[in-house]
């Protein structure tokens, strides 16, 4: 055997180097008992390297292609176009041609071969790199294999593959090809299975593509396909597919596209039995690659050939479950505003915090409803709070319910739910009835969580190595009796609940839709909204000085307060921000991670807003800002209450509507606070925690300080104990965080893989609308600005902002904006809160927003119905 050919026997998955994904997958294929893989052989990645490295040209082209960035087409087009024909003119060595002869000889020189790219970064479970080199079929003699596999070498550098490298972070000088050979099969039909289905990603369900003919036609969209569905040895679906073409080989080689028989075009490709039987072959492949896999077939002869297998990459993972029952999970981050990836040691504090019982998936919190769906009265309560934090969830868990196949119902159990709810899920009228004569309990519950925060900070510092561990642990019991204290809990409950009346009796009795968003306006005692005046203020301390607005729209690092001093104005401008950041430095967007940078340690962050404010506001901006707000809620409260007491039994109707108002107005505000002071501890916790990693750095344990968040608790306190840690353990968790950032967390999932999605039900909207769930009503037109990431805000007074999801640290950006846009969110999440605060029409809950709405388009959001239109 020579350095530059192996046969598939001589191949398994430690040779992914040698002979790229797909190469290496057919070494593992041929080895499953009872899968048939045509013969063939891989010409090795060391072949294409030194090819590359003895033709003159290309050093200095793959240089300049290294540059470029995905959108940079015309060049990509002129670069890749001048490699290919490099190494298609290139000669291959005497001495690597006649080891392929040799191989071909021994196959059969006059057969007829595929010819297959293979690279090192295809097939693999974070990027399949499907279909991005090119597939020579049915090529026939020494000569035609030589050239096709130059063809090949040369198909790395199609527009299509060096776009896609550059999209994905890849390093085109990084990547090497080998050539798969192998025998052609002439199907009467081929064609796709995918262990799981591809569209619901149900791991129990497996679907198959299926046409006659080769299954290149499939691939390449040139024909429809069979479809079959198939689960636990049954077949569940079926659609059979008009397949007027198909491509058959050519006696001389290549391939034609040709016409089916009518008689043909309409008949099912494959028998059941077939199908069963590829089932079967599938289930099998899937066990020894441990994961599910697409899978590509062909049928010749009766005989189920397999030419390629790699893993599916778009399938969401599946939170363990430790039992063989069915169960249901629904995301933790659609309904905490942050839907990003979180690593192990944010995970394992929210873990630690949380009383729910959550389930890991994908860098993701998932909890299990399964118990809650089954009882007929937990589940109506769990289906309202769900229809508050996110309709589509609640959306999806009832289509679930409905489908009737996968939840067990038990009887009811009334004992379960809880005493201070009726069975709507609201407070009732006996806890209301406690709290609503006394607004001070608001400052009650703040003054003790400023005094427990106190004392974390005071206790805290006199804590290192493992009694440190231990202090942390036993404080988060106090930061779960703050969180969890019924008191706390009943005051923004008893909130929200009003809010909910009186948007249900102002539009019986009144005709008013959503009256308790304007009701809502600039409360007394709300963290979150006072952080985004409070920006303000700071701008106003820098308005006045030209110098040091012209140093801040330059600054880079996150040093810049140091500088401050040398300029007129600095020094008041490093208070006001250190100042600021002493109140609020803590939070940051996706603060529910702890792991993620704060803005007391990134302060440049808070940059962008303060210059925006500066252009956007006039001074005392804020405090105008608050007290427009006020005077429109009172406006309003007068307004309906007079309005009611001209009905039959007017002034009962207004009395009780007065007192819903006055819970909303006292303690609404209060709903952002516990979320501030978890954030605050975390903060807290995480500087402890950055001390002991600087030891850990020092010691020589972990190159820098934050590969401390690539560790759970537990494990970072092993590591303390011990001052050991495995090398590769911070690598594989870095890679696999990588791979969960570029997942989209699915709203529902089963405990078979299935995501289920949620539909708004809505009827009159206008041609062309765009649904979503009305939050705060009013309606506006303005620039759409689609941000992504808070940092490249670059807002306009009047732009609506358009985004995935905002959490406390995007309340800032609020004051500049005029209406609110977001993919993920319910009537009583931050967005949603903080919209009705300012006053900002708002609809949340908009599918692909960030897709379907470009920046800079001109839009109209209607926050009362609920709908955003593109004008």
């Amino acid at each position: 055997m020579g350095s530059y050919v192996f046969g598939f026997q001589d191949i398994d998955k430690t040779k992914r180097m040698v002979v790229g994904g797909k190469g290496a997958n057919l070494g593992e294929l041929a080895k499953i008992e009872g899968i048939s893989v045509p013969d063939g052989f891989c010409i090795s990645t060391e072949a294409f390297k030194r090819i590359i490295g003895e033709t003159a040209a290309l050093d200095g082209l793959l240089g300049q292609l290294s540059f470029l960035k995905a959108a940079d087409r015309d060049k990509i087009a002129e670069l890749s176009g001048e490699i290919r024909r490099a190494i298609e003119e290139a000669a291959i060595p005497e001495d690597m041609a006649e080891e392929i002869t040799r191989f071909l000889t021994g196959l059969g020189e006059k057969e007829a071969y595929a010819v297959r790219s293979s690279a090192t970064a295809e097939d693999l479970a974070a990027a399949s790199f499907a279909g991005q080199q090119d597939t020579y079929l049915n090529v026939i003699g020494r000569a035609a294999v030589l050239r096709h596999i130059r063809k090949c070498w040369a198909s790395l550098f199609t527009e299509r593959a060096v776009t896609y490298r550059l999209q994905n972070g890849f390093d085109s000088r990084k990547i090497r090809l080998s050539v798969v050979v192998q025998k052609m099969v002439f199907p009467q039909a081929a064609g796709i299975l995918f262990t799981a289905d591809p569209v619901t990603f149900n791991r129990k369900v497996l679907s198959i593509d299926a046409g006659f003919g080769l299954g290149e036609a499939l691939v390449s969209g040139l024909v429809n396909a069979d479809l079959y569905k198939v689960r636990n040895g049954q077949v569940i679906a079926k659609k059979t597919a008009a397949k007027k073409l198909a491509v058959y080989a050519r006696k001389d080689g290549g391939t034609k596209a040709q016409e089916v028989e009518p008689r043909r075009q309409n008949r099912q490709v494959l028998t059941d039995e077939r199908i069963l039987r590829l089932e079967r072959l599938g289930r099998r492949i899937e066990a020894h690659f441990g994961r599910p896999q697409d899978i590509e077939w062909c049928l010749a002869d009766d005989t189920f050939y397999i030419v390629q297998s790699r893993p599916i990459t778009t399938l969401y993972p599946t939170p363990e479950a430790h039992d063989q029952e069915n169960h249901v999970y629904v995301s933790v981050g659609h309904q905490q505003m942050m839907t990003d990836a979180m690593k192990p040691l944010g995970l394992s504090f929210f873990l630690l915090t949380t009383r729910a019982p959550m389930h890991k998936a994908g860098g993701r919190l998932f909890v299990d409803v399964t118990h809650m769906l089954a009882s007929p009265d937990s589940r109506e309560i769990l289906l309202n709070t769900m229809g508050q934090h996110d309709p589509l969830m609640k959306d999806a868990l009832t289509v679930l319910i409905e489908r009737g196949d996968f939840i067990k119902i038990l009887p009811d159990d009334r004992k379960e739910l809880n005493s201070d709810k009726n069975n709507k899920g609201m407070l009732s009228p006996d806890f209301r009835a406690q709290i609503e004569n006394n607004p001070a309990i608001v400052s009650d519950l703040v003054k003790r969580s400023q005094t427990s925060i106190a004392e974390l900070k005071q206790n805290i510092r006199t804590k290192s190595g493992p009694d440190l561990f231990d202090f942390i642990l036993e404080d988060i019991q106090e930061l779960r009796r703050i969180l969890f204290d019924p008191q706390s809990s009943r005051v923004f409950m008893a909130a929200m609940d009003a809010s909910l009346w009186i948007n249900e009796k102002m539009n019986k009795w009144l005709g008013e839709k959503n009256a308790a968003d304007t009701l809502s306006q600039s409360v007394p005692n709300n963290i979150t909204s006072e952080m985004g005046l409070a920006l303000l203020d700071v701008a106003d301390v820098i308005r006045p000085y030209p110098e040091v607005i012209d140093y801040l729209r330059h600054v880079k690092g996150d040093n810049f307060l140091d500088e401050l001093d040398k300029f007129d104005g600095g020094r008041e401008t490093r208070d006001a921000i250190h100042a600021y950041l002493n109140k609020y430095g803590m939070r940051c967007s996706g603060e529910i991670d702890m792991t993620k940078p704060r803005w007391s340690e990134k302060p440049a962050a808070l940059v962008p807003m303060i210059l925006s404010d500066i252009k956007n506001f006039e001074p005392k901006a804020g405090r105008r800002k608050f007290e427009q707000g006020r005077r429109a809620a009172l406006q309003k409260e007068q307004a309906l209450l007079d309005r009611l007491k001209q009905l039959p039994d007017g002034e009962r109707k207004a009395e009780e509507t007065k007192r819903m108002i006055d819970l909303i107005r006292n303690f609404i505000g209060y709903r952002e606070y516990p979320k501030y002071g978890m954030v605050h501890r975390y903060f807290i916790y995480k500087q402890a925690l950055l001390k002991e990693a600087e030891q850990l750095v020092q010691a020589g344990v972990i190159r820098e300080k934050e590969d401390i968040y690539y560790l759970t608790f537990s494990e970072l306190r092993e590591v303390v104990c011990t001052n050991q840690l495995d090398d590769q353990i911070i690598g594989q968790r870095k890679d696999e965080y990588t791979l969960y950032e570029k997942l989209t967390p699915p709203r529902v999932i089963t405990s078979d893989g299935e995501v289920i999605a949620g539909a708004y039900k809505r009827e009159n909207l206008p041609t062309d609308a765009i649904a979503g769930l009305p939050v705060s009503a009013g309606v506006i037109e303005g620039r759409a600005r689609v941000i992504l990431n808070m940092e490249d805000a670059d807002l306009e007074d009047g732009d609506i902002l358009v985004t995935s999801f905002t959490d406390p640290s995007w309340t800032p950006l609020f004051v500049s904006i005029k209406g609110l846009v977001t993919e993920v969110g319910g009537l009583m999440t931050h967005g949603a809160v903080i919209a009705r605060e300012y006053g900002l029409p708002a609809v949340v809950g908009v599918e692909n927003a960030t897709k379907l709405i470009n920046d800079g388009q001109r839009i109209r959001v209607n926050g009362t119905e609920g709908y955003v239109e593109v004008l």
